[in-house]
């Protein structure tokens, strides 16, 4: 296809498709899938080789978050039967993060519930940063807090932290309808200020809370603009007691669709594979790694991942290999920029959480905010009543930081 000839060309070159050229590509039919996905996949694996990068999610506070996220399982109002507790400590933290490190994640992700930290909160996570540093230097860590107030990027920069994820989710246009108690243009101002504190910015979307094609288009190409290192697409998981529970509009085929254009628009940036992808691309994961080059390791925020001994046999039969910790994540021109705004002070230029949840963590559990959430998933959405809410596929989290069980890493 020369559309797809155009944009390898383009994505080498670091070039913005046209707005035209990334609808077209979600225009795409299923007999041209793979041709699309080995388009996007020349241009990933140009600047990324075949390196999958791992993550790893820690909930320091879950639930009871005063926002109105609609995809969000711990918004105001959620009946979604999630775990609930407030600030884990210090070496909780630090030892609930050293499954995710054993299991090969080159970045921790701290995310916790709410509008935004205050002093006092910034303060519990620098004391938790130190603590998994102490242990872990050579690991990233990245904080998900929600919205910043003068000063706590700074602050956070100065604790150690290396990235800092806050998600626009969606388009500008249709923000309002997701999220009333904040705003669009609060979400990228809390980016702006991690960036001008010389953290790498992460920020990315939530599919499949019945946006158009125009929608998915307008917040990549807003992202692009916003350029942060890392962009996490969170695929909707629809909790049950959430406004967005019967919002089952996606198939592996549209995922996949939407990863790629992603990767068009995004070329040389960390794309991560971020909240839902168990649920819905299903056996067509391993595709996926094709326009990823990042993933969380294990369990989401508020529900339950593949095993992490299966995301690990998944990358190696694909024939991809995890990338170490010795490793930069990102291309050069990009990290050596980021080291430079972070004073030359050897940032590990990686990307950012990308979880779902709803704070703003590049997540999708709440895919809106602070962190992702992924599940099982024995059946698709089509074969149900699309009146019903698929509450079978979403494993909710009973395991891991907040409680007596052993996390799913």
């Amino acid at each position: 296809m020369d559309l797809l000839n155009t944009l390898v060309d383009k994505g080498l070159r670091r070039e913005s498709p046209t707005r035209e050229e990334a609808l077209a590509v979600l225009a795409t039919s299923d007999d041209d899938l793979l041709d699309v996905v080995a388009a996007a996949g020349k241009v990933r694996r140009a600047w990324f080789g075949r390196r999958v990068k791992l993550n790893y999610l820690v909930n320091l506070k879950s639930g009871l978050c005063p926002e109105d996220c609609s995809y969000c399982s711990q918004r105001l109002g959620s009946k979604a039967e999630i775990l609930k507790y407030t600030w884990l400590k210090a070496d909780e933290a630090a030892a609930a993060a050293k499954a995710g490190v054993a299991g090969g994640a080159k970045r921790v992700c701290l995310v916790a519930s709410g509008r935004g930290p205050t002093d006092r909160d910034v303060e519990r996570v620098s004391k938790t940063i130190a603590a998994i540093k102490e242990e872990n230097e050579e690991i990233e860590v990245c904080a998900c807090l929600g919205l910043l107030s003068e000063g706590q990027a700074e602050r956070l920069r100065d604790a150690g932290a290396d990235a800092y994820n806050h998600n626009l989710n969606t388009s500008e246009a249709t923000y309002g309808d997701i999220t009333t108690t904040h705003t669009y243009a609060d979400r990228v101002s809390t980016v702006q200020q991690a960036q001008a504190a010389g953290m790498s910015a992460c920020s990315g979307l939530i599919a499949g809370m019945g946006e158009t094609d125009e929608d998915l288009v307008d917040v990549v190409f807003s992202l692009r603009e916003l350029d942060p290192d890392s962009v996490p697409v969170n695929f909707l998981i629809p909790f049950e007691g959430t406004p967005l529970a019967k919002e089952w509009n996606l198939t592996p085929q549209r995922c996949l669709r939407i990863l790629a254009m992603v990767r068009f628009v995004c070329p040389d940036v960390e794309v991560r594979l971020a909240g839902g992808r168990e649920v819905h691309l299903r056996s067509m994961q391993p595709l996926a790694l094709h326009l990823a080059n990042s993933i969380f390791l294990g369990d989401y925020l508020t529900s339950e991942g593949q095993a992490g001994k299966d995301d690990l046999a998944m990358i190696a039969d694909a024939g991809f290999e995890v990338e170490g910790a010795d490793t930069t994540t990102l291309p050069a021109h990009r990290a050596d920029a980021l080291a430079a705004a972070a004073g030359g002070c050897g940032s590990h230029a990686g990307g950012g959480c990308g979880s779902h949840e709803s704070s703003g963590c590049g997540g999708h559990e709440e895919t809106g905010g602070c962190g992702p959430c992924g599940g099982g998933a024995d059946v698709a959405p089509s074969q149900a009543d699309p009146g019903q809410a698929r509450t079978d596929l979403v494993a909710v989290r009973r395991r891991g930081a907040g409680t007596d069980l052993a996390p799913n890493a």
